[in-house]
């Protein structure tokens, strides 16, 4: 088997708080539930209409809807229980083909009912001819949600680490389930749980960022009952989440800078953006800076104290969408004037954003047991503390989530669970270019050299995109026929070389022509 990858040609809440997860920025399109699961689905599983909705409860889908109890500690299987959501969006056909399409959300921490509702475009094709069958993972959403709550907390304070470890041992204490059981090693077994109780022969996975970890662990664990496998925005299994973000994060930045500087209406516009850019860092870095600004999302006046962990927020979590990145050099333009109030308003969003989709208990149990155990390793073998500190971001992040992990207790986790799956399913991989935390280079990771992991797989870059690429051009198209033919061998990848990056913000009325 052989592996390929395919790249289009190049043409032309908040971090202080230390919780941060990987957010998905996409579109949303909106489609109504037809029919039933299949008659040889669920016979002992009761469906009941029900609508599904974006984290914002501003879009939903009609779907059938169950719930599946499995219980909490593994080894008790009559202990104490968690109630899964499940819901599926039946085929568009009368005659559904035997296996389902599974989509997981990322994170860790979003709902994979959520992720849908706002992912829904890319997977029109997929359901032409297949159920999609989407389960809450347990501790996310409507399944045993593990949240904390900092709400107390002042967005704009950092939280040093004698106060997060209060907090942290605060969220233990008031959790009402056991956070040692609600990791990606259980969360594979819950899935298959579920595609035994609704009667699907195998199942087609779709993972978009930590979500690819769980396909691959599904894969590597549950190979029989897997029959293609798609990968959106690669967390490889041997690499821990964290040590690299910053990193991938300035590499994104600086990319946007080169591009703004390559592009006559954007150099043009934004004369030295790159130290505009170290100018309000630095300024914020000094202290905060009083604003008075309409809450982006009442209208009602308020005022905030806009620091660093502000613009850090707002240029790291904007990177991810194309659309949303091509406002940072306006971003940066404006508070570099003395006008604070864009900044301001685009980090009170992706923070709330944030807030709103993660489920910051089950992102803990997650990172503390599968990510934070190997940071030390990694980073003495793969990376340098002094570049680190060097980035925007600096070493905030991981450092941050090894002070959380201190506390928190490790979870259950499969026997050679960091190691790389190694699998001749047919994979498609699909990298942003301009991916600000899941590179491309992660899907090269995942495959192997010359194919040594995952031999029979085919990588997409799609140029000028950012984190979870499936809904950009003609990616749902090929989606769908890569279901269809259990293979990537006919697929033609040359729509791939339209898709480009957004163009620029000039001002706040619309991007340049």
């Amino acid at each position: 088997m052989r592996h390929r990858a395919i790249q289009g040609r190049r043409t032309g809440r908040i971090e202080t708080r230390r919780f941060a997860g990987l957010l998905l920025v996409a579109l949303a399109s909106v489609a109504s539930a037809q029919g039933e699961p299949p008659a040889t689905a669920g016979a002992a599983v009761d469906f009941a209409d029900c609508l599904i909705s974006d984290t914002a409860k501003l879009r939903r889908l009609a779907a059938r809807c169950t719930r599946i109890d499995r219980p909490e500690d593994p080894s008790r299987p009559d202990g104490k229980q968690v109630s899964l959501k499940v819901a599926v969006i039946p085929a568009l056909t009368p005659t559904p083909a035997e296996d389902a399409l599974t989509v997981l959300a990322g994170g860790p921490g979003a709902a994979a009912t959520a992720f849908y509702v706002s992912f829904a475009s890319a997977f029109e094709q997929v359901r032409r001819r297949r159920d999609i069958v989407l389960v809450d993972q347990r501790g996310t959403g409507d399944s045993n949600r593990l949240d904390c709550d900092f709400s107390g907390i002042d967005e704009v304070v950092d939280v040093d680490d004698e106060k997060m470890l209060d907090l942290t041992r605060a969220c233990l204490d008031a959790l009402p389930h056991d956070p040692r059981f609600y990791t990606t090693s259980v969360a594979v077994d819950d899935l298959d749980a579920v595609r035994e109780a609704l009667g699907y022969a195998q199942l087609d996975v779709y993972g978009a960022s930590y979500g690819t970890r769980v396909a691959l662990h599904y894969l590597r664990q549950h190979p029989e009952h897997t029959r293609t496998v798609i990968l959106d925005g690669v967390v490889p299994m041997q690499i821990p989440i964290a040590p690299e973000i910053a990193l991938d994060a300035q590499t994104a930045l600086d990319r946007l800078f080169s591009r703004c500087q390559d592009d006559p209406a954007c150099a043009e516009r934004f004369i030295a953006l790159q130290a505009k850019f170290s100018q309000v860092q630095a300024t914020l870095e000094e202290g905060p800076i009083e604003v008075s600004l309409g809450d982006p999302f009442t209208g009602e006046p308020i005022t905030l104290d806009v620091g660093i962990a502000h613009l850090r927020a707002a240029v790291r979590l904007l990177s991810y969408s194309p659309t949303a990145a091509s406002l940072i050099p306006l971003i940066i333009e404006q508070a570099a004037q003395g006008n604070y109030q864009p900044l301001a308003a685009q980090a009170q969003m992706v923070m709330s954003s944030l807030d709103e989709s993660l489920s910051y208990g089950m992102h803990n149990a997650v990172a503390c047991t599968e990510d934070a155990p190997y940071f030390d390793e990694f980073i003495s073998r793969e990376l340098s503390l002094e570049e680190i500190e060097r980035t925007y971001l600096g070493s905030e992040q991981h450092e941050g989530l090894a002070t959380i992990c201190g506390v928190w207790p490790r979870g259950v986790i499969d026997e050679g669970f960091k190691e790389a799956v190694v699998s001749d399913h047919p994979v498609l991989i699909l990298s942003g270019e301009a991916d600000p935390i899941t590179p491309p280079r992660n899907g090269e990771r995942a495959i192997g050299e010359d194919g040594a992991h995952l031999s029979n797989a085919l990588h997409i870059i799609a140029n000028g995109q950012g984190h979870g690429v499936a809904a950009s051009g003609c990616l749902p198209r090929l989606i769908g026929k890569f279901v269809v033919d259990a293979s990537h061998e006919a697929l033609d990848t040359s729509c791939v070389e339209r898709l480009a990056p957004t163009a620029f913000f000039l001002d706040f009325s619309a991007t340049a022509p």
